[in-house]
């Protein structure tokens, strides 16, 4: 259980929140007023008091806000939550979406103290249940009710496509898929092949939204250009070979080009990253190879599977 001592609000994006005697919060939407609510994962911010008595601790002053933070709450180490956690709050439910934050510039508080612990220590939310929520109130965490969906994220590589030369259609193609499949799409990124804004993303998708499954297409062939695996094997925790070895011997039924595929599959944190091809028809193909198994990789990840002994199941 823990207690709300602050709630905080900002009337433009980029300065510091202050206090307000108490929050109205909307569903879908995020606090009244706040320059941060809107129809998007990230509508309210959450910052455990602990964090901030820490970092005081070696003279940075910051009062309650300061961070950017909408919440401040004792008792709960929010950083420690996965993303999809609830918490309530009087009538209010929030859903964590997000843990820590990138950082592009350095605020005031960097600058002066040379450290900021919002981008490790900050988490984000969704409304899921409005209400309103003053200093003083306790907040809980709750189990979710039903089965939370499974979450996706989708990267196209390819330079033309980045450049506008070329429509991508394997990027659509997979989230069409996945959406009948039942997963919810949270991200969708078309890059460049370029290694460094592939790694980058994996990162931050996989630690900060921690999606179920990635699922990237292009760049796993022969050109020098083709980085997608070496880039997807720098970010893993852990092999997951068999997915990759499953789509190539599917394929190999199909043409023995496929054995020119250098894609991979790999575990980070707890996503599951997968390499599909650019092509299409490559596309699909590589999907009826696996997309009826990795469900219950997914579970095992979530630790939500059991029975992994029983027949017919690996």
């Amino acid at each position: 259980m823990g207690k709300v001592l602050a709630v905080c609000i900002s009337e433009k994006r980029g300065t510091e929140k202050k206090q307000i005697p108490a929050g109205d919060f909307k569903e879908n939407w995020g606090i009244a007023e706040d320059a941060h609510a809107g129809r998007w994962h990230r509508q309210v911010s959450l910052l455990s008091a602990g964090k901030i008595e820490e970092f005081n601790k070696l003279g940075a002053q910051v009062d309650y806000g300061e961070f950017g933070e909408n919440l401040v709450v004792e008792g709960i180490d929010f950083s420690a939550l996965p993303v999809g956690a609830r918490l309530r709050c009087n009538q209010v439910v929030l859903e964590i979406t997000q843990i820590g934050k990138e950082c592009h510039s350095h605020c005031n508080i960097y600058n002066r103290m040379g450290d900021c612990i919002m981008p490790r220590e900050g988490v984000f939310a969704a409304v899921i249940s409005g209400g309103r929520i003053a200093p003083g109130d306790n907040m809980e965490i709750i189990p979710y009710e039903g089965k939370r969906p499974f979450q996706a994220a989708v990267i196209t590589l390819s330079d033309k496509g980045f450049r506008g030369e070329r429509v991508d259609k394997s990027g659509p193609a997979i989230e069409d898929r996945l959406k009948k499949e039942g997963y919810e799409i949270i991200e969708r990124l078309l890059l460049p092949d370029d290694e460094e804004a592939l790694k980058s993303q994996l990162i931050r998708l996989c630690d900060q939204r921690q999606p179920d499954l990635i699922l990237t297409t292009g760049g796993t062939g022969f050109s020098q250009r083709d980085i997608t695996p070496e880039a997807t094997m720098a970010v893993a925790h852990r092999n997951a070979p068999g997915i990759a070895e499953a789509i190539r011997a599917y394929s190999m039924k199909i043409t023995s080009r496929a054995m020119l595929s250098r894609g991979v599959s790999v575990i980070r944190g707890r996503t599951l990253i997968i390499n599909l091809p650019g092509s299409l028809k490559a596309v699909e193909e590589s999907m009826d190879s696996f997309l009826n198994v990795i469900p219950h990789g997914i579970e095992l990840l979530r630790e939500e599977a059991h029975d992994c002994g029983e027949k017919g199941k690996n």
